[in-house]
């Protein structure tokens, strides 16, 4: 039904590696074997057809058919990794979980029954449509997360022409969209996935190394940590093809650093959102941040200097919050950028805008002169309330010496003179020792 296309392409590939799993390969056989025992184990133990189910597993190749298995049986999906394990009772309420589906350590699957009934609206015009959903939450990065509920009719629709793929590491997981766009397009193209157990840089180096890994999906921030990690210098990484890199503002300094340390891997922003999915990209070239975006199901238009997006693949709405979209079906991304004829240059979430007396300040372009000096390990950059210019800008900062806040705040003003402007230049900074990133390797500016 809603899959076939997807268990036909694996008998067909039935030898094929699919899934790298704690240095361990599952072929594309097995996979379609589990994922039809699978459900039939939901038929036998009464989970119904479209029931809001939660999925709490790690990227195991038995949550992979697990969740195909649950594409099939109409469910609307709500995966749960371990990076929003203190959310998950909450995730499950907005949810309306009906059935919770988790796999141990053992890799054993367990049904459990909530006693929920789902009947938020569109939750309930999903199921009597009978087309199986996937509910994602955001990061939370900069405020409350948001539910987004899609139809996974129409984003299965992309995934049914074959192309090329790269045998690719699962960075980003199942429970984000472009975790779970990276897992569709492998798996509908038979290409292999390489697994992680963590995102630490000499992780991921290691598996590129032993997996011989063409295809990393990443973050700019965890491209930063494993360019001041010097990781990538203990491993043979020849494998690289391809760097993508997405989910938040690129610095020009992490990207300029990173093509220069690797000259030869092709690097590509992506872009897309739990709202409206993955579009296609095409960036000028590996060391420039003005990229196309857009492609078959997609939309794009430039309001007041914002990115608007119309796709067929957007989702129905939140669950928790006021549809976002326009009453002609835009949805407004949030996101300030510049224009050059069929390229944008993405500058930042407008919400994060710093303004300093009327002149605007976006938190990367200062990030990006920080992390170029030595012993910056990460910083982030918002913008704090001050009464005589509205707001000044703040810097908290990671150092991998043991420099004083004064000593560095002087060398700082000094690095900035003829980097940035004086307004640009933070007013306010804070050393701190934790990490300025999220489960997802994405920027916490948010104090």
């Amino acid at each position: 039904m809603h899959v076939d296309f997807l268990i036909e392409r694996f008998r067909q590939n039935a030898s094929a590696p699919a899934i790298v799993w704690r240095d361990a390969v599952t072929d594309y056989g097995w996979l379609a074997d589990e994922m039809q025992r699978l459900g039939r184990l939901l038929a036998e133990r009464g989970v119904p057809r479209g029931a809001v189910t939660s999925v709490e597993a790690d990227f195991s190749p038995r949550a992979v058919a697990l969740l195909l298995a649950l594409i099939e049986h109409g469910a609307v999906i709500v995966p749960l990794t371990s990076s929003v394990e203190e959310k998950k009772p909450e995730f499950r309420a907005i949810a309306a979980v009906e059935c919770c589906i988790a796999i141990d350590d053992d890799d054993r699957v367990q049904i459990e029954t909530t006693g929920v009934q789902a009947r938020h609206e569109l939750l309930l015009r999903l199921k009597s449509q009978g087309h199986p959903g996937l509910i994602l939450f955001s990061s939370g990065s900069t405020g409350k997360s948001k539910a987004a509920l899609h139809d996974i009719v129409p984003m299965l629709e992309k995934f049914t022409v074959p192309r090329h793929t790269l045998r690719t590491i699962t960075f980003l997981l199942f429970d984000h969209i472009g975790g779970f766009n990276t897992l569709l397009y492998n798996l509908s193209n038979t290409g292999c996935v390489v697994t992680v157990q963590d995102r630490r840089p000499e992780t991921i180096c290691r598996a590129v190394q032993n997996h011989r890994v063409e295809l990393l999906p990443t973050s700019p921030t965890f491209l930063n940590l494993l360019l001041v990690s010097e990781a990538y210098r203990q491993y043979d990484l020849s494998s690289l093809k391809m760097v993508t890199y997405g989910t938040e503002v690129m610095p020009e300094s992490t990207l300029k650093r990173f093509h220069a340390a690797f000259p030869e891997v092709k690097l590509l922003q992506t872009y897309g959102l739990s709202e409206v999915g993955i579009l296609r990209s095409k960036s000028k070239s590996s060391d420039s941040l003005w990229v196309k975006v857009g492609g078959e199901g997609f939309e794009t238009r430039v309001v007041d200097g914002m990115l608007e997006i119309k796709a067929k693949s957007a989702m129905l709405g939140y669950l928790n919050h006021a549809s976002p979209f326009t009453a002609d079906g835009w949805f407004k991304t949030g996101d300030a950028v510049e224009v050059d004829g069929e390229y944008l240059r993405i500058l930042g979430r407008k919400s994060e805008l710093i303004n300093v007396g009327g002149e605007k300040v976006y938190p990367a372009e200062v990030e990006s002169v920080l992390q170029l000096m030595e012993g910056v390990e990460d910083v982030a950059v918002t913008g704090q309330p001050h009464p005589m210019t509205g707001q000044i800008v703040f810097a908290r900062v990671k150092l991998t010496s043991g420099e004083s806040l004064a000593e560095f705040r002087t060398r700082m003003r000094q690095f900035c003179q003829d980097k940035l402007a004086r307004y640009a230049v933070p007013q306010k900074v804070e050393l701190v020792a934790e990490s300025l990133h999220g489960e997802r390797f994405k920027k916490m500016r948010r104090v």
